[in-house]
């Protein structure tokens, strides 16, 4: 087998989104002729709380390489692991790729400044690197455009780097072209030479599956016969919030169509561990939705935790950004889940296709803040047909032979064909 060695500062049992890419990919890479080792940060110095049962999804004897890095200090001047970690990891790739023959080196980020080892270790050692985008790097939030603000900091930071790291990659990869896509529009040399791939997020079924054997129930909520109960677990992304509003003005001048329609938030707030820091409480106060349609638990809970509690009600609401490069990866989630789903969405996001393909879903499709008009219009036409579609729903009819190009093991049959394309 070929040797990759994956860089990935945060790993389980990190209960952060971001550690499913690198796990998934150290699952599926040895049957497409790849053996991963993974080089990440030791679990103590992580500041998230951290989910041990996630370590029981790892395959057997996956070689996992930890280091340390420096703490957090009091007051919180760095808390970002890749910087905190970047000279321990950098010492123990170089050490890894001197002793042994590393045919690749592959940095999923964030952490954004990790980046930069690929282009460190390839001067020093010369070894072959690509680089994954989860998120984009450069991104350009709200209030970037005033001067010497934190965002405006970053972006230009980001700007001045992320050139830096990608000038010698051999691959550039992400969770859909849209997250690559400003890369290659900034550094046009490097799309004459350089590999490029869209991966989407995949689902795993052994993870749900798995479930059964680790006793873990729901504890936030209980189903209500009642009530048409919808599970929504994720963050918010800053530009969710104007679908959001527009989904609690139709259910507000709807009272008696939405009156038995509960949405659960799960691991909504400012903060991932603070379960006072409401995001979605306000808008909902603020259109009389609080603790009837409407309930918010803010705190991130662990992703086991979160697939029992996708189990636990009737379907999975999932919402979409305006920006159309948003691909959530909770779509896979849900289909997994078995659960029927509503979801809002920008038209461009790769997942609208995944949920009409798998037939697992309806999605309302809008064309990013030209149409938010249309999701207060239309969301009341699109939840009388969701609970047609949900009296119907039978899992056993879902196409899942669509779905499978969406699942992890496809997903990294991607990432190998691109590997051999370069070696």
């Amino acid at each position: 087998m070929k040797k990759i060695l994956i860089i990935s500062p945060h790993f389980p049992p990190s209960n952060l989104a971001a550690v499913h890419r690198s796990r998934l990919f150290a699952m599926h890479l040895p049957e497409f002729g790849w053996e991963p080792i993974v080089l990440t940060v030791h679990e103590k110095y992580y500041e998230e709380a951290l989910d041990h049962n996630l370590e029981k999804l790892l395959p057997t004897g996956l070689r996992i390489e930890k280091v340390k890095a420096f703490p957090v200090t009091s007051p919180r001047l760095i808390g970002d692991i890749g910087i905190r970690g970047f000279f321990q990891m950098y010492r123990r790739a170089r050490q890894i790729i001197k002793a042994e023959k590393i045919d690749f080196l592959y940095i999923p980020i964030p952490s954004f400044y990790v980046a930069l080892l690929g282009r460190l270790l390839h001067a020093r050692t010369g070894v072959t690197y690509g680089i994954d985008y989860i998120d984009p790097w450069v991104h350009h939030f709200a209030g970037s455009e005033r001067i010497f603000s934190r965002h405006w900091l970053s972006t230009k930071l980001s700007e001045f780097l992320e050139p830096i790291a990608i000038k010698k990659a051999a691959l550039i990869t992400g969770v859909a072209e849209g997250y690559y896509k400003g890369v290659q529009q900034r550094n046009p040399a490097l799309v004459k030479r350089c590999e490029f791939a869209a991966m989407p997020y995949g689902g795993e079924a052994l993870d749900h599956k798995n479930l059964k054997n680790l006793g873990i129930k729901p504890y936030l909520f209980t189903k209500n016969p009642g009530k048409l109960q919808l599970v929504y677990a994720g963050a918010m992304l800053p530009k969710a919030y104007q679908p959001l509003e527009e989904i609690f003005k139709a259910i507000s001048n709807n009272p008696a169509l939405f009156q038995q329609l509960e949405i659960h938030f799960v691991g909504t707030g400012k903060k991932a561990n603070d379960p006072e820091s409401f995001n979605i409480k306000p808008y909902a106060e603020k259109y009389g939705l609080w603790q009837k349609q409407i309930f918010e638990y803010p705190q991130r809970i662990p992703y086991l935790d979160v697939l029992i509690h996708l189990d636990a009600l009737d379907g999975v609401f999932i919402l979409g950004s305006t920006e159309p490069h948003y691909t959530p990866s909770k779509v896979y989630q849900g289909v997994l889940a078995q659960k029927p789903i509503l979801a809002v969405l920008h038209e461009a996001s790769s997942a609208v296709e995944v949920l009409k393909s798998s037939g697992a879903g309806l999605v309302l499709a809008f064309d990013g803040e030209k149409e938010l008009d249309k999701i207060r219009m239309e969301f009341p036409v699109y939840f009388e047909e969701y609970r047609k579609f949900l009296q119907s729903f039978d899992f056993s009819r879902v196409n899942l032979s669509n779905f499978e190009m969406y699942s992890a093991r496809n997903v990294t049959r991607i990432l190998a064909e691109s590997l051999n394309n370069i070696s």
